[in-house]
């Protein structure tokens, strides 16, 4: 039977809940209850991050081949398989969200997500289990992956409601800002590990070192999870039976043009600060301690330019113009970026086109957030901001590593990833072009309905 839902909005339904709707001029947020919404999506960053930068060794303890490209396609398949499970994270996590509130599916989530990066801390590796190793890799990384995709709508959906629309773009920088901290913190960690260790201690232990670091912060995210304000109240009489089928049914054009829109953005992020490095060393062979200076820049920046996106979004009534004047620009650095690298200039060269381009990209990251957020109505705007993230991540972002390292054995072309960003640049684009925006906040003190 099709599902139906008809409602009138309330104020409570305009700024999230009834709690916050006394107030729309002011937010309801604290520092520790930012920290404690973001936590879990900066610990997912940086797990990732930390499995990016340990690819090669986890290959050789994992997939032992006689060829070593076999051993390191296997290891970042292993990564993206943690993507495969973040649409089915989405749909479950984002209906339990909407309709059970985002306070308990964000406790929910951190607990799943603790329960993977175990997993994939303490795996044996293939001479001590065999095959039970990668197995057990593997079910880390898909656990990581289901949690993961509800993760980023609870979280987000949370900051947006938490307070007035004055605010709400410095809000929602700090999913941002999170990620850049976390990338940080991981690439520090791989640059650390691999100058205090040996190559012998690295493959015996220290690569465990960032993921048993990671898991002993989880269980002090969900106590003070548990603490934060609901700001979606729901009952059996208005929750929705299945916000995923009404957000397929009601908004499906908007879920659509949201997930093409979003390839851009997660694709840039995962090669620049994630897959780099690997392609310094492995393809154009470069100093290892030299790759490691792009990632940390790239991450640097995703952590110090997202609030001031977010202030500049406060400010606009419109998220499209400044998502398109970006996405262009991106797309006219791609290739001088890769060209650097390949033609052999200098090393600065490289980190000022790409400090640029993750500019625009932080910038534009928090815009896209706020119009996939302001485009679904309350009842579906966690399971709909879940599906637009996972699957946009999981198509072009989680596989990214896969698809530009077996673009690069195909073609035997360095500039082959270039190509794939451009490609991805190109379709964000014309999904920009075509989504039609509503004016947003034409009076900072009047909530509207998104």
């Amino acid at each position: 039977m099709k599902e139906s839902v008809s409602y009138a909005p309330s104020r409570a339904d305009l700024t999230g809940s009834p709690a916050f709707a006394a107030s729309s001029a002011s937010d309801k947020t604290s520092i520790k209850s930012l920290v404690a919404v973001t936590l879990g999506n900066g610990l997912e960053i940086y797990d990732f991050a930390v499995y990016s930068f340990f690819s090669v060794i986890i290959g050789h303890l994992f997939f032992p081949a006689s060829n070593d490209y076999v051993s390191l396609l296997l290891a970042v398949a292993t990564f993206g398989v943690g993507f495969v499970m973040r649409p089915l994270g989405s749909m479950v996590l984002g209906n339990y969200a909407d309709r059970h509130g985002r306070k308990a599916a964000m406790t929910l989530i951190m607990g799943l997500m603790s329960l993977g990066v175990m997993l994939v801390a303490f795996a044996p590796t293939y001479s001590q289990a065999g095959i039970l190793a990668p197995i057990a890799l593997i079910a880390g990384r898909l656990l990581q992956g289901f949690s993961a995709g509800g993760e980023v709508g609870a979280a987000t959906t949370w900051l947006m409601e938490a307070g007035g629309t004055a605010r709400r773009g410095e809000r929602v920088s700090w999913q941002m800002t999170s990620q850049g901290g976390a990338a940080l913190l991981g690439a520090a960690m791989g640059a650390g590990l691999s100058h205090y260790l040996s190559e012998e201690q690295l493959y015996d232990w220290g690569w465990r070192i960032p993921f048993i670091l990671g898991l002993a912060i989880m269980p002090v995210g969900l106590y003070i999870r548990r603490q934060l304000p609901e700001t979606h109240s729901t009952s059996p009489t208005t929750a929705l039976a299945n916000p995923a089928l009404t957000l397929w049914r009601e908004h499906r054009k908007v879920l659509l043009l949201g997930i093409f829109a979003g390839i851009k953005g997660t694709t840039t992020f995962y090669i620049i600060i994630y897959y780099m490095p690997a392609y310094m060393v492995n393809t154009m062979h470069m100093p290892a301690s030299i790759s490691y200076w792009i990632s940390l820049t790239a991450a640097l920046l995703t952590l110090l330019v997202p609030f001031w996106g977010g202030r500049l979004a406060d400010r606009l009534p419109r998220r499209k113009p400044i998502l398109i004047a970006c996405a262009l620009l991106s797309l006219v650095l791609i290739w001088p970026i890769f060209a650097t690298i390949m033609y052999g200039l200098p090393l600065w060269y490289t980190i000022v086109l790409i400090a640029l381009d993750q500019v625009l990209a932080n910038i534009s990251a928090v815009a896209m957030f706020l119009l996939i957020l302001e485009s679904f109505p309350r009842p579906v705007r966690a399971c709909g901001m879940a599906m637009v993230y996972a699957i946009s991540v999981s198509l072009f972002g989680g596989f990214a590593q896969f698809n530009v390292t077996w673009l690069l054995k195909v073609t035997n072309q360095p500039m082959a990833p270039a190509w794939y960003l451009m490609f991805c640049a190109i379709v964000s684009l014309c999904a920009l072009i075509a989504w039609r925006e509503r004016n947003v906040l034409p009076d900072k003190e009047k909530e509207t309905l998104c």
